[in-house]
C-alpha cells in the first residue's frame, strides 16, 4: 500500500474500538499506530486521493519529506502512549485519542488548505473530548474555555483560508509568498495552535486537566502540527524569530513560577515550540530541518516527562507540588525515565535534545543573528532550571510528605522505557533522524570539543544557580494569573453586562406589555359593553324623570346584569356591535 492514508487506519480503527472488549481493545488500539507507521515508511512521494471539491482540487494524501518525518513521529508517539494506557479500560477515550491522532496526520498529509482546515477542526473537537474526559468540574471549565479559544482559531484560519482562495484562486497549501490579509489570518490560526502568546494560555488551562493518558497524547500532537504547518507555509517569515524568542522565555518564567507538576511541563511546551518556531523564521535549509528535528525529538522527551508525571498522579492522586517528595523512595523506576526525558529537554550531551535543538541555535549564529543567539542560551538555561532540575527534585526529592504508593504498573514503566531509549538512541546516534530531515542533507556534528563544553558549562551554571537560590523557587500554595485571567474574567463580566441588559428588558417589556397594556385592554375589553350601555340607556332613563339614586341604581343592574351574564343577547350583541364600528371609525 503505496498510496493509502494513514488518517484512514485511525477513524476506522475509532469506529471499531467498541467491538473489542477487555485487553483485545486495548491490543487493538497498540496495532493501529504500529500499523500506519509502516504504512508511512512505505508511502511513496506525489499526490494522490483527489477529489473535486466546487471547482477546486482536493488532495488528502500529499507525500513528501516533510510529511514523513512528522508522520514517522506522530505514530510512534502513539504506539508508546497506546502501551502506557493499556491499564485503560475507557473506550471513550481511545475513540477520542484515534480520532485525534488521525486527524493530526490528515493535517500533516492534507495537500490543500480546505482539507487542511477539515482535518484541523475534526483535531480540535477530538482533543476536548480527552480534557473532558476526567469528569471533575476543572475539567469541565477547562474543556469549554480550549474549545472556545480553538473556536476563535479555527475561525481566523478559516478566513484566512477564504480570502486566499479568492485572491489566489487556488487551495494548494504551499510556501506563502504574499503577505496579505489572508495569508496573516492562516497564521494568526496556526499560531493560535502553537500555543504563541497571548494565545496560549489554553494550554496551561486545559492539558494539566486533561486525564492521565490524555496529557501524554495531547502533549504531542496540536503544537507539533500546528510546527509543520508554519514549516510548511511561513519560512524566513521574520515575524516567527521574534514570537519564537518570546515563546522561549515566556515558557520559563511561568514554569518557574508555577506548583503544579503537569502545569510546569505545559508551560514547558510553550518554551520548546518557541525554539522551532524561532527555526522557522530563520528560514534556512539547516533551520528548518532543525526545527523539524527539535520537533520530532520535543514529542519523545515531552511524552516522556508527561508519562513519568502522570504516572505520579495516577499512583498517588496528587499533581501540586508542594504535595508530593519523597517518591524516589518507591518509584524508582519513574525517577529514571523521567530524569532521562528531563536531561533530553535540557540538551544535555548524550540525549536527543542536543542534536536537535543545537541545529537552531547553530543556524542563528550562522545568520549573525546575535540578540537571536543570546535568547535561545538564556533560554536553554533556564530549561534545566524547570524542567531540567525544578520537576524532578520537587517531585521525587525536595521535603517529604510521606508519600509511598509503590512503582507505577508494568506497561506504563515498559512505555517510559521504550521513550527513554530513544531519547538515549537519537542523543548519541543521531544520523537516522538526520538522513529522514526534508531539507537537504544535514552535515552537522553535534559532538565538537567547543560544542560539548560550552553546553556543559551552560548546564553547569544554571544548576549552581537553582540550588543557590533554592529557598526562593521553593513554591507554596499560589496560582500564577496568565492571560486567560482577560477572557475568564471578562467572559463572566460580558454574561453579567448581557444578562442585566435583556433580562431587565424583558421585565421592562413584561411590565408594560403583559401586565400593563395587556391588562388594561383586557379590563376594558371585559366592562365596556356594560358601561357602553350604560352611557346608552342612562339619558332615556332620565328623560323618564328619573334622577340621582334611582340613575345610581340603574346602572349597577346594568352592571350586574353584563357581570353575571343576565343581559339580554340581543342588547349584548347591538352594544358589543356598535363598540366594534366605533373602534373601526376611531382606528
Amino acid at each position: 500500500m503505496t498510496d493509502f492514508p494513514p488518517v484512514v487506519l485511525f477513524i476506522l480503527g475509532a469506529l471499531l474500538v467498541p467491538v473489542f472488549r477487555g485487553p483485545a481493545r486495548n491490543w487493538f488500539v497498540i496495532l493501529i499506530p504500529a500499523a500506519a507507521f509502516l504504512l508511512i515508511a512505505n508511502l511513496q512521494a506525489g499526490a494522490s486521493w483527489q477529489v473535486s471539491f466546487l471547482g477546486y482540487e482536493l488532495t488528502f494524501l500529499r507525500v513528501d519529506k516533510l510529511s514523513k518525518v512528522f508522520g514517522y513521529i506522530f505514530t510512534l508517539n502513539a504506539f508508546a502512549a497506546f502501551i502506557y494506557a493499556f491499564y485503560l479500560r475507557d473506550a471513550t477515550q481511545h475513540v477520542a485519542a484515534l480520532f485525534y491522532i488521525g486527524s493530526a496526520l490528515g493535517v500533516v498529509f492534507a495537500g490543500d488548505l480546505i482539507s487542511l482546515y477539515l482535518f484541523w477542526e475534526i483535531m480540535a473537537v477530538a482533543s476536548t473530548m480527552l480534557i473532558l474526559a476526567r469528569k471533575s468540574q476543572k475539567s469541565l471549565g477547562a474543556g469549554f474555555r480550549y474549545v472556545l479559544v480553538h473556536l476563535v482559531g479555527g475561525l481566523c484560519l478559516l478566513a484566512g483560508i477564504l480570502f486566499f482562495i479568492s485572491q489566489t484562486g487556488t487551495t494548494a497549501f504551499e510556501a506563502m509568498t504574499e503577505r496579505n490579509l489572508g495569508t496573516w489570518l492562516i497564521l494568526i490560526g496556526f499560531l493560535v495552535n502553537a500555543a504563541a502568546p497571548p494565545l496560549h494560555a489554553w494550554l496551561a488551562d486545559a492539558y494539566p486537566e486533561a486525564t492521565v493518558t490524555g496529557g501524554v497524547i495531547l502533549s504531542a500532537y496540536t503544537t507539533k502540527t500546528a510546527v509543520y504547518t508554519l514549516i510548511r507555509g511561513y519560512p524566513g517569515w521574520e515575524i516567527l524569530i521574534v514570537i519564537g524568542c518570546l515563546m522561549t522565555l515566556y515558557g520559563i518564567v511561568y514554569a518557574l513560577l508555577e506548583n503544579d507538576m503537569r502545569r510546569i511541563l505545559a508551560y514547558s511546551i510553550i518554551n520548546q515550540v518557541g525554539f522551532m518556531v524561532t527555526g522557522v523564521g530563520i528560514g534556512t535549509a539547516m533551520a528548518l530541518n532543525g526545527a523539524a528535528a527539535h520537533a520530532f525529538c520535543h514529542i519523545i522527551y515531552k511524552s516522556l516527562l508527561w508519562m513519568s508525571a502522570g504516572a505520579v498522579l495516577y499512583m498517588t492522586g496528587k499533581s501540586r507540588c508542594t504535595d508530593l517528595g519523597g517518591l524516589y523512595k518507591t518509584m524508582p523506576w519513574t525517577l529514571i525515565f523521567g530524569t532521562i526525558g528531563a536531561l533530553a529537554i535540557s540538551s544535555f550531551p548524550g540525549t536527543s535534545g542536543f542534536t536537535s535543538k543545537t541545529l537552531i541555535i547553530e543556524q542563528s549564529v550562522a545568520q549573525h543573528l546575535v540578540w537571536v543567539w543570546l535568547v535561545l542560551e538564556i533560554a536553554s538555561a533556564g530549561v534545566f532550571l524547570h524542567a531540567g532540575i525544578k520537576f524532578p527534585y520537587f517531585v521525587f526529592f525536595a521535603k517529604d510528605n510521606g508519600l509511598r504508593p509503590g512503582e507505577t504498573n508494568r506497561t506504563m514503566l515498559a512505555a517510559m522505557g521504550f521513550m527513554a531509549f530513544l531519547c538515549i538512541f537519537l542523543g548519541v546516534y543521531p544520523q537516522p533522524l538526520y538522513d529522514v530531515l526534508p531539507f537537504g542533507e544535514v552535515h552537522y556534528q553535534a559532538y565538537t570539543l567547543s560544542h560539548v563544553v560550552s553546553q556543559l558549562q551552560l548546564l553547569m551554571l544554571s544548576a549552581l544557580v537553582f540550588f543557590l537560590f533554592l529557598p526562593l523557587l521553593k513554591r507554596t500554595e499560589t496560582i500564577s494569573l496568565d492571560t486567560d485571567w482577560f477572557y475568564r474574567k471578562g467572559g463572566r463580566a460580558a454574561y453579567r453586562v448581557v444578562d442585566a441588559l435583556f433580562n431587565n428588558l424583558n421585565r421592562a417589556c413584561d411590565r408594560m406589555l403583559a401586565q400593563g397594556l395587556t391588562g388594561a385592554v383586557n379590563r376594558f375589553a371585559a366592562n365596556a359593553p356594560a358601561r357602553a350601555s350604560s352611557w346608552l340607556l342612562t339619558p332615556i332613563y332620565r328623560l323618564q324623570g328619573r334622577n340621582g339614586d334611582a340613575v345610581d341604581n340603574f346602572r349597577r343592574r346594568i352592571q350586574h346584569a353584563f357581570d353575571a351574564g343576565l343581559a339580554p343577547l340581543g342588547i349584548s350583541a347591538a352594544v358589543s356591535g356598535l363598540f366594534v364600528v366605533l373602534l373601526f371609525l376611531l382606528r
